[in-house]
């Protein structure tokens, strides 16, 4: 049997694992250079005109995934899903012109059109992704392909949000729109992947309300889809909350500055990214969510060490007269304590990639092929959902005064929950 890597090798898969990393990187990039500009350039109303932004560039992006994904779904698995993706890409590089000429003028108002427009953009992308692959991939490969295009991701959200934080803005400009055209060119050598003989034929839903609440009342109502959907909900509501708790935990509990934050996000990222690849070599390429209920424990142990490391931080400045000073990240890498918190993220991140990707593979495999791109869309719905849902608890905890150690006490309590449903997912299909 083939392992995963080897699919990098093939072209009915690394066409279009370029072409997704490539549609995360430049979302991302995007997104932070016009974060960065908004925030160091343009703002001059303080912290809190900054987090309102910053909020809102957040609330912008993730609009669409709630308005569009049924709609989304539903072009994809009655049409030819590589015809889509074309389409998708040539758009982007019209966006980012649009998105680029609001980063060079400062025209927040572009910029944030430009990034609805993206978000939409990555609406109509994200079913296909994952919906593609058991038409590209045969049985064995699903779960490989699923953990190359999970990892890939990562590394291109990780990579984006880097390079859009250091570039100059206006090089930034430049540059989304050469690697929107790059990414156009590589959707060209995507494989054709024609809707399925039993392919929905009626026409679309267009009223997105009505079609997001059929589509996930449709596929919530089968037990495996609804114990699968619930449990990566759920990972993601967690995720949210961990990637909320990265800036503030780093700058007021552990007195570390942005390149330990960014240190952190390139920890977690990397972790997921070897989880998603290491799940399938436990596998051996198939679908099972046997070891998902283990991998999240272990998720919640490693949010445990976590907590009780920066629950017990205690740092004695070098320079006693600089005691206000903050850490930056080859000062925090060099303390003992800063060693376990990176191992305890590395674990979670690892865990949680462990986690997830099966139950995505399960999504795409579990249902009629002419049905994956749906089933993703209903998840990316529900998902949306938890995130929100997510970051508003978090919201509300740190109105109470919780801590942010406390909190983190608060994940590994949820990650018992996941477990359980993870576990009847189980017990329902294995």
């Amino acid at each position: 049997m083939q392992t995963s890597m080897a699919l990098l090798g093939k072209r009915r898969f690394l066409p279009l694992f370029v072409t997704q990393f490539l549609n995360a990187f430049n979302d991302n990039f995007f997104k932070m250079a016009m974060v960065m500009l908004i925030t160091y350039s343009i703002l001059q109303g303080g912290e809190a005109e900054e987090a309102y932004y910053n909020a809102l560039a957040g609330g912008i992006f993730i609009l669409p995934f709630f308005l569009l994904s049924a709609i989304s779904g539903q072009l994809a698995d009655s049409g030819d899903k590589t015809r889509i993706i074309r389409l998708v890409k040539t758009a982007e590089i019209f966006i980012m012109i649009v998105g680029a000429a609001g980063i060079w003028l400062h025209n927040i108002p572009l910029m944030f059109l430009a990034l609805f427009a993206m978000g939409v953009h990555s609406t109509f992308f994200g079913p296909i992704k994952y919906g593609i692959l058991p038409q590209h991939l045969k049985d064995d490969e699903v779960l490989g392909g699923t953990g190359l295009v999970e990892a890939g991701t990562y590394i291109a959200i990780l990579s984006g949000t880097i390079v859009g934080g250091i570039l100059d803005p206006k090089i930034s400009a430049v540059a989304v729109i050469l690697v929107a055209l790059i990414g156009r060119v590589t959707a060209q050598f995507v494989p054709a992947a024609p809707p399925e003989d039993d392919a929905p034929t009626g026409k679309i839903d267009w009223n997105i309300f009505r079609s997001s609440w059929r589509l996930v009342r449709d596929t919530m109502h089968v037990p495996r889809l609804f114990l699968a959907i619930m449990a990566i909900s759920f990972f993601w509501a967690i995720g949210a909350v961990l990637a909320a708790q990265f800036p503030p935990m780093v700058k007021n509990a552990l007195g570390g500055d942005n390149t330990v934050a960014t240190m952190f996000t390139a920890i977690f990222s990397v972790g997921v990214a070897i989880g998603s690849v290491l799940i399938n070599r436990i596998l051996n390429g198939s679908v099972s969510a046997k070891y998902a209920p283990a991998s999240v424990l272990i998720m919640a142990t490693f949010v445990l060490l976590l907590w009780w490391a920066v629950k017990g931080w205690v740092h004695v400045p070098d320079n006693p007269q600089d005691a206000d000073a903050l850490l930056n990240y080859a000062e925090f890498w060099a303390l003992r304590q800063g060693d376990i918190i990176l191992f305890a993220l590395l674990g979670i991140a690892v865990a949680g990639g462990m986690f997830v990707v099966p139950l995505y593979a399960f999504l795409t495999t579990t249902v009629g092929k002419s049905q994956t791109a749906r089933t993703v869309a209903a998840n990316n719905i529900v998902n949306s959902g938890a995130m929100v849902i997510g970051a508003l608890v978090y919201s509300l905890l740190t109105a109470m005064n919780i801590s942010t150690a406390d909190t983190l006490f608060l994940i590994a309590a949820a990650c018992l929950v996941s477990a359980w449903i993870s576990w009847k997912l189980h017990l329902a299909c294995d």
